[in-house]
């Protein structure tokens, strides 16, 4: 069995070694305290720093970016940290505004990673809506990622990306047997746009990992924001009222503490 190892960094961002790979999610390593703006009179703040600094990181063969044009998913010091990487893997428009050798992703496209002496992991972009129906020329392209690769006993490791629970995200498992599932909540509300939600809430997390069924269900992006409305409090009570298995499946990391998961 090949081991899976995974540190939460803080935010979206985790690092992900297996098999000789490192791979990184969605680069956030600004100090906390700036107010980023994220288009159409929204913004938030950051409240609170990476638990890694990028310097620290060591060798990274590939970033796995879920969107490039909101602050609390690629801040400065994350996008500085991407020319020294392999590969970036992202969706069809933040391809295009990257440039270089950034891989653009449209839902259900999938592109592979190889070297030699390592086994290939495929990686599939997954839908994902970042906030209300018709909210996309708003809230711009997002996509979430699987990860394949041989000797999985458990399943496909997924990150949700930031997305609303919808039709299309739903349709990941009907594709994917999942063994961990990297979860993005927070349920994201600005002033400006009222009860509209642009994340998942935590009564739809628990929803999406009861029909998804993973054995290992580890949230991230759910705090350390102003623009976050659940918290870490606010998941740990929709779990508790979740069916038994989906109650067990809840894995917290430690940010900066290299856990091993579900493989």
């Amino acid at each position: 069995m090949t081991e899976l190892r995974i540190t939460h960094v803080g935010g979206p961002t985790t690092l992900v070694e297996v098999a000789g790979w490192r791979i990184l999610t969605d680069p956030t390593f600004d100090a906390p305290g700036r107010t980023y703006r994220f288009g159409w009179g929204t913004a938030s703040r950051k409240l609170t720093g990476p638990a890694v600094p990028a310097e620290s990181l060591g060798h990274l063969d590939a970033v796995l970016l879920t969107h490039d044009h909101h602050g609390d998913n690629l801040d400065d010091a994350g996008r500085a940290l991407l020319p020294s990487v392999g590969r970036v893997v992202t969706t069809v428009a933040g391809a295009r505004r990257l440039g270089g050798s950034a891989i653009g992703l449209r839902a259900w496209g999938s592109t592979e990673l190889s070297a030699p002496g390592r086994p290939t992991v495929e990686v599939t972009a997954t839908p994902c809506r970042h906030g209300p129906p018709l909210s996309r020329p708003v809230a711009g392209e997002v996509t979430g990622f699987v990860l394949r690769w041989p000797g999985q006993r458990h399943g496909v490791l997924w990150f949700t990306g930031d997305t609303v629970l919808y039709r299309r995200v739903r349709q990941v498992a009907e594709r994917f047997t999942v063994g961990t599932m990297v979860l993005h909540l927070g349920a994201v509300r600005f002033g400006l746009t009222g009860p509209l939600r642009y994340t998942m809430s935590a009564t739809e997390g628990v929803g999406l990992c009861t029909l998804v069924g993973a054995p290992t269900v580890v949230p991230v992006h759910y705090e350390g924001w102003g623009h976050f409305t659940e918290g870490r409090s606010a998941v740990e009570a929709a779990f508790d009222d979740a069916p038994d298995a989906v109650r067990r499946s809840l894995r917290w990391l430690t940010p900066g503490e290299a856990a091993v998961v579900q493989a």
